[in-house]
């Protein structure tokens, strides 16, 4: 005959083991409602001479630090900024997108201002569901990508809204025949696309002929030369900071009647184009397009803004931020997606970029946006927002007149 262990002691046997795991269920549920929300940032760290990351990582740790001061989200998680570089290399940038998908708290991936990284890195933030925030880059196909849904949202520019306004520009000065001086990369063939689109619709200025220039070229002269030859007389540029600092040099050594006007796309600005075009770029008309100036913006925003930049960076004054667009949409796009964070009631990403769509508005730094975003639009800037500015002579990038 077996001796059984009394019927209290088997239940209290049993729950021993179960108040253990009880408590290690709650306190894991406690330790994700606390954990902090990642948000993921794909830039152009560790380039030569370019300033774009570290624009929109300054932006992103104002809007972050804000949040986070005025209680973070879901209920007291605090946001998170999660960096990774890609050196302009589309294999770096896809590597960093699996990286960041792999994050279970990770809820968005902020890109930089290099469209043919972001171009080839589509496909990857197709797989992973990533929702993506273009805060500088302005290719079309980034939005219009075929993905549907789609997890890729812009508070930038858009080609097909940037290359007409630097031809209207053109016209409104009187000149009559423009040449296009354009990247050979998905870019340039974005902007080449844009501005055939422009010539169907307007009869001036008329497209004399383009050409194009790989990256890293040591001289752009002749083929800025052969467009003056066609009877070209402005240059839309569409470079980056060093192929447009070595023709501004190259075109300071030139007669002044061989220097034609250069209306700029705004890859200039995301690096040390002043300091490396040097006295040159004042011998040089070249005005550039951009979405926006610290200087023509709220000064109670800006005010505002400029305080808490203090606390976490060495800017003080407007004339210490480099890359501005990059500063300020990254900021405005944090305190958005901030929003559909909240709507959404959780980090799944897929709730986050529903979320997106339905946050209804935001008052900001580049505007007011009423709604930022639609199912049918996920593009939260147009050509109301877009100005051209000049670089004054201690290297400070202003509003002009055009």
């Amino acid at each position: 005959m077996f001796n059984h262990p009394p019927r209290r002691l088997f239940l209290r046997s049993l729950a021993i083991p179960l108040s253990a795991m009880l408590l290690g269920l709650s306190l894991r549920k406690a330790a994700a409602e606390t954990a902090p929300v990642l948000i993921g940032l794909d830039g152009e760290y560790d380039l030569d001479n370019s300033i774009s990351a570290e624009a929109v990582e300054l932006g992103l740790k104002v809007a972050i630090a804000e949040i986070n001061a005025a209680g973070g989200v879901l209920g007291g998680r605090k946001i998170q900024l999660v960096t990774r570089g890609h050196r302009s290399m589309p294999a770096r940038g896809i590597k960093n997108i699996q990286e960041f998908a792999r994050m279970p708290d990770l809820v968005a991936v902020f890109g930089g201002r290099f469209s043919p990284v972001i171009i080839e890195e589509l496909p990857t933030l197709k797989d992973a569901n990533v929702p993506f925030m273009a805060v500088w880059s302005s290719a079309d196909m980034i939005i219009d990508n075929g993905m549907s849904p789609n997890f890729a949202f812009r508070l930038s520019l858009r080609d097909s809204l940037a290359m007409p306004k630097m031809l209207s520009v053109a016209r409104k000065r009187g000149i009559e025949r423009v040449g296009l001086l354009l990247t050979n990369t998905s870019w340039g063939r974005s902007n080449l696309a844009a501005a055939n689109q422009y010539e169907q619709n307007s009869r001036l200025p008329r497209i004399v002929h383009s050409t194009w220039y790989n990256w890293r070229d040591a001289s752009l002269l002749d083929k800025y030369q052969s467009l003056r030859a066609k009877g070209a007389q402005a240059i839309i540029l569409v470079a980056n900071d060093d192929e447009a600092a070595t023709l501004v040099k190259e075109m300071a050594t030139l007669p002044a009647t061989q220097r034609v006007p250069i209306l700029s796309h705004w890859g200039i600005t995301g690096g040390e184009f002043a300091k490396q075009a040097g006295p040159a770029l004042q011998a040089v008309d070249l005005s550039v397009i951009q979405t926006f100036s610290f200087f023509q913006a709220s000064k109670e925003k800006v005010d505002h803004f400029l305080r808490q930049a203090a606390k976490v960076s060495d800017v003080r004054k407007i004339e210490d931020i480099k890359g501005p667009v990059g500063v300020a949409h990254a900021y405005d796009m944090m305190h958005i997606l901030a929003r559909a964070i909240a709507i959404a009631g959780s980090t799944d990403r897929a709730k986050v970029r529903d979320a997106m769509e339905r946050v209804s508005e935001y008052q900001g730094l580049v505007r007011h946006y009423k709604p930022p975003f639609s199912p049918a639009r996920h593009e939260a800037l147009g050509p109301e927002q877009l100005i051209m500015a000049r670089y004054r002579a201690d290297g400070v990038l202003v509003p002009s007149k055009d």
